[in-house]
């Protein structure tokens, strides 16, 4: 696991055997791990320079402080990619911890090699975001964004985005007018782990759409083309020379 390398990787897990299996997982790979068994602990030490990570991987069921909680409250200081790993399986657990702003969850008991290429994943999206040298502001009369501060505005509203959210949708602006087929998609956003699970490409357009589009059934920002994939237009009315100051994405989800 090359992309693993040297990589500070923080843990948030109550379970003393659990954070044992997990940095001698990640420790193996070439990782630098620190661990947190509660999360007051993994907050505070978010803070420290000498323990900023570059991915987390947080439990849910935790004492005082849930996953969820410090997931917000993560989401509130830093954009650090954040993998879920809970025994909580049910589909609206996993939906929760991706409107959490997580980019991944992974359900216990868990194979250690499936977790370690999900996190590879995440680093390399979240890598590829920051270093895409793309235009990263748009603002037209509806639609407003901006990939650096990470916030969308939509008929003057807050739209809080889940994680894969994001990536999708800045992703398909990153190349806007572009068609990107779904395996390009796939690739990009959810690694090539996920080849042939278009399902999962259709239903997170819909929820997009659900979120940023005037008429989610007449879309005028993301398209389809029938058997080649999706596309973000911009509006010909459209300007990026002076954004508008709005709220950081970040604390739109908190």
């Amino acid at each position: 696991m090359s992309d693993l390398q040297g990589k500070k990787i923080l843990l948030i897990d109550d379970d003393p055997d659990a954070l044992c299996l997990l940095e001698y997982a990640f420790s193996k790979a070439g990782a630098e791990v620190y661990a947190a068994s509660n999360g007051q602990d993994g907050i505070r030490m978010l803070h420290f320079c000498a323990h900023r990570p570059h991915l987390i991987i947080l439990d849910v069921m935790m004492p005082h402080v849930d996953g969820w909680e410090v997931c917000r409250r993560i989401r509130g200081l830093s954009d650090v990619p954040i993998i879920f790993l809970s025994a909580l399986g049910g589909e609206e657990d996993i939906v929760r911890g991706l409107e959490c702003g997580a980019s991944d969850y992974v359900i216990k008991p868990y194979n250690p090699e499936v977790l370690l290429a999900r996190a590879c994943s995440a680093l390399r999206q979240a890598e590829t975001s920051s270093d895409s040298g793309q235009p990263v502001t748009y603002r037209d009369d509806y639609l407003s964004i901006d990939l650096g501060k990470r916030w969308v505005l939509a008929c003057g509203q807050r739209v809080t985005l889940s994680g894969t959210e994001y990536r999708l949708l800045a992703y398909l602006f990153e190349n806007a007018g572009r068609v990107l087929t779904t395996d390009q998609i796939l690739e990009n956003v959810w690694g090539f782990k996920y080849f042939d699970s278009v399902n999962y490409i259709q239903a997170y357009v819909w929820q997009l759409r659900q979120k940023l589009e005037p008429e989610p059934t007449h879309p005028r920002y993301i398209l389809g083309e029938q058997g080649a994939g999706y596309s973000f237009q911009k509006s010909p009315s459209a300007g990026t020379d002076r954004p508008q100051r709005l709220t950081l994405y970040q604390k739109a989800a908190s």
